[in-house]
C-alpha cells in the first residue's frame, strides 16, 4: 500500500515536472551560451547546472569565472545569490511528516529550485518526498542538458533570440501562483504586494542583488502574513 502511494506520487511529480523541464531547457540554453563565452566546455556546463541548479547563482559563478576570480570569491558570490533556498528548505521541512528520515529531508533540500518549490508547497500535507523526486527527475536533467546544448551552440544564434526563450520561465511562475491566488484573496493580495515591493526595492536599492531582494521580501511579507492572517490549527491539520 505504501509502495503504491509512493509510485503514484512519483508519477504525479514527473507529470508536473514536464512543463518545468521544458521551460528549464529553454532558459538554460542562454545560460550555456554565457558559459561558453566564459570558456567552459559542454561537460563543465552540464556539471555546473547539475550541481548548481540555480540560474542566478550560476550566472554569478560564470561571471566570476570569466573575471578570473578565485574559488573563495566564487563560493561567497554563489552563497549570496542562492541564500533564498535556505528559506525554501525550511518551508518544505514543515510540510513533511515528522517521521520522514533525514536522508529524504537532505535530498529534498538539496534539489530545491523556485519552480520545484512552488509545485511542492502547493501539495497537500504531508508532502510525499517521492513527489519531489519525480519532478526532480524530469526538471534537473532538462536544466543541465539545456546548459550543455547552449555551450555547444555557442554564438550561432543571436543573443536576443535566445534570451527571448526565458519568457517561458515567467509563464511557469504564473502557473504556480495563479491557482492559489484565485482561491484566496489573502494570497492574491500578498502576491500583488510581492510584485509591487520587488519593483520598489529594485528602484530604491539598485545595488541589492536579486537573491538578497528575494530573501528580504520573503521574510518581511511572510512574517506580515503570518501575523495578520494566521492559519488555524484545525485548518493546518486538514492540510489547507
Amino acid at each position: 500500500m505504501v509502495e503504491n502511494g509512493r509510485r503514484r506520487a512519483f508519477l504525479r511529480g514527473m507529470r508536473d515536472g514536464v512543463p518545468i523541464g521544458i521551460g528549464y531547457f529553454a532558459v538554460a540554453f542562454s545560460l550555456g551560451i554565457a558559459a561558453r563565452n566564459a570558456g567552459l566546455t559542454a561537460f563543465q556546463g552540464f556539471l555546473l547546472s547539475w550541481f548548481g541548479m540555480a540560474s542566478a547563482g550560476e550566472y554569478a559563478a560564470i561571471t566570476v569565472i570569466a573575471a578570473g576570480a578565485g574559488y573563495l570569491e566564487m563560493a561567497v558570490v554563489t552563497v549570496v545569490a542562492n541564500a533564498r533556498y535556505l528559506l525554501m528548505s525550511f518551508a518544505l521541512s514543515q510540510r513533511l511528516a515528522p517521521d520522514i528520515p533525514l536522508r529524504h529531508r537532505l535530498l529534498i533540500g538539496y534539489s530545491i529550485t523556485d519552480e520545484l518549490f512552488g509545485i511542492a508547497v502547493a501539495q497537500p500535507k504531508p508532502l510525499e518526498p517521492f513527489y519531489s523526486y519525480g519532478s526532480y527527475l524530469v526538471a534537473i536533467p532538462s536544466w543541465s542538458a539545456g546548459t550543455a546544448a547552449g555551450v555547444i551552440a555557442g554564438n550561432l544564434l543571436p543573443v536576443r533570440a535566445v534570451s527571448a526563450l526565458s519568457v517561458a520561465l515567467f509563464g511557469m511562475f504564473l502557473a504556480v501562483i495563479l491557482p492559489p491566488a484565485r482561491k484566496d484573496r489573502v494570497v492574491l493580495g500578498f502576491v500583488l504586494a510581492g510584485f509591487g515591493c520587488s519593483f520598489l526595492v529594485s528602484r530604491l536599492l539598485p545595488g541589492l542583488s536579486g537573491g538578497s531582494r528575494t530573501i528580504l521580501l520573503t521574510v518581511a511579507l511572510s512574517a506580515l502574513a503570518a501575523a495578520r492572517f494566521p492559519i488555524r490549527e484545525e485548518d493546518d491539520a486538514r492540510g489547507t
